[in-house]
């Protein structure tokens, strides 16, 4: 184990991919290992000190360079994870020449190394508990799955009691909208497929796993 493993160590097993390799990072990751391949060649070209250039100029007073909502923000989490467009379900009329660039704020900020490495065991429930009552009553979205299945890669063991009732709940509602699928072939069975496992298996969470 080296330096880094030992202060951060790999809550999920993952393959060693080529660091070097490039990737888009305007488009989502289409499969689980594809996101963590992502995590592993994002995390590898973090530089071990980071300066940050700021003209002093131009800040305000009592301003912070954090985009990130408080943890306590409820409604900001939910935008942005999974963006206004989604969350608020609309549909902005956007000007893509004078706007070329990804609007992060209308289709959500990826759950990224350099945003969940930075989050509290606490912050990490709270923003989970957000997801999952936003879930309540609607599909899993790839926006949404993303997130939940980043959060869920950052929670501790041994679990807390607030993780523990999380993370159940999480299961629970994946299946209920997995029964309700008619189509086999349905995209979104796969990533339901995949949280209830983590949750049954590396959470040991047996009752909820899937009948062998």
């Amino acid at each position: 184990m080296n330096f880094d493993e030992e202060l951060m160590p790999r809550q999920l097993p993952v393959d060693d991919w080529d660091t070097t390799e490039d990737f888009d990072p305007s488009v989502p990751p289409r499969t689980p290992q594809e996101y963590l391949k992502r995590v592993q060649i994002e995390a590898s070209r973090c530089p071990e000190v980071v300066v940050a250039k700021i003209d002093p100029r131009k800040l305000k007073s009592n301003q912070t360079v954090n985009i990130s909502p408080s943890p306590e923000d409820e409604e900001g989490w939910k935008k942005f994870c999974l963006g206004e467009k989604l969350y608020l379900n609309s549909s902005p009329v956007t000007n893509e020449i004078d706007n070329p660039g990804i609007d992060y704020v209308q289709v959500g900020f990826p759950p990224l190394l350099s945003i969940v490495s930075r989050m509290s065991q606490p912050t990490v429930f709270n923003i989970l508990e957000y997801l999952i009552i936003w879930f309540g009553d609607k599909k899993l979205y790839p926006e949404l799955g993303r997130w939940l299945y980043a959060l869920l890669a950052c929670i501790e063991k041994p679990l807390l009691p607030e993780a523990h009732s999380l993370i159940r709940q999480l299961a629970r509602r994946c299946s209920e909208v997995r029964a309700k699928l008619g189509n086999p072939e349905d995209g979104e069975l796969s990533a339901l497929n995949l949280l209830i496992c983590l949750v049954a298996r590396y959470f040991q969470q047996c009752d909820l796993a899937d009948n062998d």
